[in-house]
């Protein structure tokens, strides 16, 4: 029977060097993580194993934290998606993210394959590589890989990564795709307006000068307007600069942050896709925690930062702080009003009944499917709104040259009489 020599990492993090007799090296495997744990290399005793920490010849060093800035979601989800697949099929770690190395054709993922593959060649684990890689790697990815390697189950728990991801990028693919047509309406329209304004009534103002005629309330008004924009269009430039600079000075303080995002959080036009996508997203993240086994508190403190809002934020840590002492969640959540009644009360059922996570999943569910009616509600009011003030202000324009074409066609018909 072939002998194998093995390296992997026991539950409490210690690395453990060994050989084993197994039929094969699937068999060899398999030993090594019903009895020690999390595998991260396995040779038969014949072969030679490369050097450790020797770079593979051809290949350039591994990147440092510095060197790799924030990955697009997409791609994360490409690298957590191929990493499961590897080590679903029956590989190491070792081998799983040297073949990443050779296969993932993005530079930057493969910059970070080989810096995590040099990590893994050094001794450490999976989840402490990661965590010099913040930008790309949230707290609750790498306390989920954590969990991970230390229950054995790091394959099943890079696969229930991979389910949060897609979630998480569809709905933000969701929101952001309804967004696009009120946008590129609102560019456009602008875009109109500044055209008619700075080359047609120019041409109309040149006119009605040379005609001496008296010119409607309407169309002075329109020449005034275009006087102003042509010529005072730095001022404008000037204040919107100003004002921004100053919301950028008010909100650098944690009480002008505060402040801001909770005027962002209650308004009531623009706060009903964040909200809604909040509340979906923490009952998602909620749900997928609480499958894989980490405590309630740690889950609350990983959660106090996916809303991005300071306001929402210090809230969560209240409720956990109410947690901490005693309370159910539900009620900590109830005394922070930061949820919806119904989210709450399906939430104390989930409590009550012992199937916690699968109601998160469910209220996840319920909240997406309105998150995607608000996002439809918006973008169907949205462009209809734009639509209405382009024509509009249109209508005024066209409004005041006709009434200055009609004035001059009336005088001229009375010099004729």
């Amino acid at each position: 029977m072939p002998e194998f020599a093995y390296t992997a990492r026991k539950l409490n993090g210690n690395l453990v060097h060994g050989a084993l007799e197994a039929n094969d090296r699937r068999a060899a495997i398999a030993r090594v993580e019903q009895q020690i744990g999390v595998p991260i290399k396995i040779e038969q005793t014949a072969e030679v194993a490369p050097a450790a920490g020797r770079q593979p010849p051809g290949e350039s060093p591994a990147a440092t934290p510095s060197e790799l800035k924030r990955l697009p979601i997409a791609q994360l989800f490409l690298f957590t998606e191929q990493l499961a697949h590897l080590l679903s099929a029956g590989m190491t770690l070792d081998e799983a993210l040297g073949i990443l190395v050779r296969r993932l054709e993005q530079p930057k993922l493969k910059a970070l394959a080989r810096a995590l593959h040099q990590a893994l060649v050094d001794g450490r684990s999976l989840s402490q590589a990661m965590r010099d890689f913040p930008r790309i790697f949230t707290p609750l990815y790498v306390n989920m890989v954590s969990a991970g390697e230390a229950s054995g189950a790091l394959p099943q728990i890079l696969r229930r990564l991979v389910t949060h991801i897609a979630d998480i990028k569809s709905l933000r693919d969701r929101v952001q795709q309804a967004l696009i047509y009120p946008a590129a309406l609102v560019v456009v329209g602008v875009g109109l307006i500044i055209i008619f304004m700075t080359v047609m009534v120019p041409q109309l103002t040149k006119f009605l000068k040379t005609t001496g005629q008296a010119l409607p309330t309407a169309t002075q008004a329109l020449i005034s307007a275009n006087h102003l924009l042509t010529t005072y269009w730095w001022a404008a430039l000037l204040a919107v600069g100003a004002g921004f600079s100053l919301w950028k000075i008010a909100t650098r303080s944690p009480e002008g942050r505060r402040a801001w995002d909770r005027f962002m959080w209650t308004f009531p036009a623009f706060s009903r896709i964040p909200r809604y996508r909040f509340y979906a997203q923490f009952a998602r993240t909620l749900a997928t925690l609480s499958e894989n086994g980490v405590t309630l508190l740690k889950s609350l403190e990983l959660l106090e930062e996916i809303s991005g809002n300071e306001s929402v934020r210090l809230q969560m840590v209240e409720a956990r702080k109410a947690v901490m002492d005693g309370a159910g969640l539900s009620n900590a959540l109830r005394q922070q009003k930061l949820f919806p009644p119904l989210f709450l009360d399906m939430m104390a059922v989930g409590e009550q009944t012992g199937r916690f996570s699968e109601t998160m999943s469910m209220i996840a569910d319920m909240h997406e499917r309105e998150l995607d009616k608000q996002v439809q509600f918006v973008s169907t009011l949205v462009p209809l709104l734009v639509i209405i003030v382009i024509a509009l202000l249109v209508g005024l324009m066209v409004y005041a040259i006709l009434s200055a074409v009609f004035g001059l066609t009336s005088g001229l018909q009375g010099r004729l009489h």
